[in-house]
């Protein structure tokens, strides 16, 4: 295969919206660690770990961060011993909910097995 039609100069200046997203939400665990602040408001460190299995403290702290430079996520760190520190959506974030919802309902329609439940749905705030 000579190369990717799509990597052409021009094709790529096409490109350019969806190729801003990929560099937002390309890490492995971001579209996860957003669904999960959206759908609980406000998730701690702990419970991301937790709930991302797999994830490794490192991983989660550099998506955090990354989310958190990139405007999606607000991080608020209370003064308490043990520390707390909370990440919720940004404005940003917020309005990125309908996309995260239209693609739990899509996967869960066309990629889930027949008579799958999907125990997730996001309230109207």
């Amino acid at each position: 295969m000579d190369g990717n039609k799509f990597q052409t100069p021009d094709m790529m200046a096409r490109c350019v919206p969806m190729a801003s997203l990929q560099a937002v939400l390309g890490g492995k665990w971001k579209i996860l660690i957003l669904w999960y602040v959206a759908f609980y408001k406000v998730q701690r460190f702990g419970q991301l770990l937790r709930r991302l299995d797999g994830i490794t403290q490192s991983s989660l702290t550099k998506q955090l961060r990354e989310l958190e430079r990139d405007g999606f996520l607000h991080r608020e760190v209370y003064g308490e011993v043990p520390p707390r520190v909370e990440y919720s959506l940004t404005e940003l974030g917020e309005s990125f909910r309908p996309i995260l919802e239209q693609m739990l309902q899509w996967s869960a329609e066309r990629l889930c097995s027949p008579g799958f439940v999907n125990p997730y749905e996001i309230q109207e705030q």
